[in-house]
């Protein structure tokens, strides 16, 4: 691999600071921005793409991911877990990711590639994403590394919330409460702690003045959706007497 130019140690600087972080080697940062199509053109080893940085970078997303959402979820079962993460670690939301970060730009591409659009492909976007993580975690180790893809996953978790990744359980109970009592469930905030950066919300669910849930988290919407899944699960207890 060629030695870093001026301007790329310019560009690179740049994205280690929208990354939070900086690089013991820049050398190792341009790898996990190398598409093969780059290195190809320039007959590099195979080891010189970001390939293999990628397939470590997918590894460290899994765990810190999965770490978040058993903090965030401590009740949650498996299988909504592992649906949770499908939704917020797939190649669309990892490319959103790596556009507010500026990778686009960055990527090295052969000429075919550059002329195809490479650098709004989300293919090639989310996996250099995952290379960066890779050499990331090589450079700086778990624990920097954590710490960085940590506050990507809250992003990825907040940007699946907006988009109704939940909203089943919410418009469930709508439904049953319907159905069953002629009314819609009120959702009533009873506690917010924790500081501005940390904060956690209760939320009861009533019906007709009765409490049929209750929910904490670290959103608004996340103590409602749990606080909706518990008063559903009361209501078919209730059904089953």
């Amino acid at each position: 691999m060629e030695k870093l130019s001026r301007d790329e140690k310019k560009k690179l600087k740049g994205l280690e600071k929208s990354l939070g972080c900086r690089f013991w080697s820049r050398e190792l940062l341009k790898r996990a921005l190398t598409h093969k199509s780059y290195a190809n053109e320039r007959r590099w080893e195979p080891s010189l793409h970001n390939e293999r940085l990628e397939f470590l970078g997918d590894a460290v997303l899994e765990v810190v991911v999965s770490h978040t959402l058993m903090e965030h979820y401590p009740e949650a079962p498996e299988g909504e877990l592992s649906k949770l993460r499908a939704a917020m670690v797939n190649e669309k939301t990892l490319a959103s990711l790596a556009r507010s970060l500026g990778i686009g730009e960055m990527l090295y591409l052969g000429k075919g590639e550059e002329m195809g659009q490479g650098r709004e492909k989300s293919s090639l976007l989310s996996d250099a994403y995952e290379a960066v993580l890779g050499a990331l975690y090589l450079d700086r180790g778990f624990k920097k590394a954590y710490k960085v893809v940590r506050r990507h996953a809250e992003w990825l978790l907040a940007r699946v919330s907006e988009d109704g990744f939940y909203k089943d359980y919410k418009t469930e109970l709508q439904e049953a409460s319907q159905t069953l009592f002629k009314t819609v469930p009120k959702y009533r905030l009873v506690e917010e702690s924790g500081p501005d950066h940390d904060k956690t919300f209760k939320v009861n669910i009533l019906i007709h003045s009765e409490i049929y849930g209750v929910g904490s988290g670290k959103s608004k919407k996340d103590a409602e959706q749990r606080a909706a899944r518990e008063a559903l699960e009361a209501l078919e207890k209730r059904q089953a007497l």
